[in-house]
């Protein structure tokens, strides 16, 4: 059996721009994709602290140091700049992986600088 599981999580991002005209997706700075072990084109969930709204789409690289968060297409909608998220994803583990399972968290401050990452709940 199979169970799905928290997989890795950026918690209390801010978000710097949401753009209607690109094609989609959330633009995520290279540095927390890479600390937060998220591959470009995962599929992520966002959940906005702000206004409640809870939507999936797809991580995107974004330069590394300017510590953009960004929301693309339809997803720009939902938020609007210096609103809060948390960026989720999941995965799917065997009963046997969950006897080692360790999910990443990188908790950020208001200007999206890590200031914790740990690998627990």
């Amino acid at each position: 059996m199979n169970i799905e599981m928290l997989y890795s999580k950026i918690h209390r991002a801010t978000v710097t721009d949401a753009n209607l005209n690109y094609v989609g997706s959330i633009t995520i700075d290279e540095e927390l994709l890479e600390k937060a072990k998220l591959r470009i084109g995962q599929k992520v969930e966002i959940l906005n602290i702000n206004n409640g709204e809870r939507f999936s789409t797809y991580a995107i690289r974004g330069e590394r140091g300017k510590k953009d968060i960004c929301l693309n297409g339809a997803a720009a909608r939902k938020v609007h700049v210096g609103d809060i998220i948390i960026i989720v994803a999941y995965a799917s583990f065997s009963e046997k992986e969950l006897e080692n399972y360790q999910p990443t968290v990188v908790i950020v401050n208001s200007k999206n600088e890590i200031i914790n990452i740990k690998y627990e709940v």
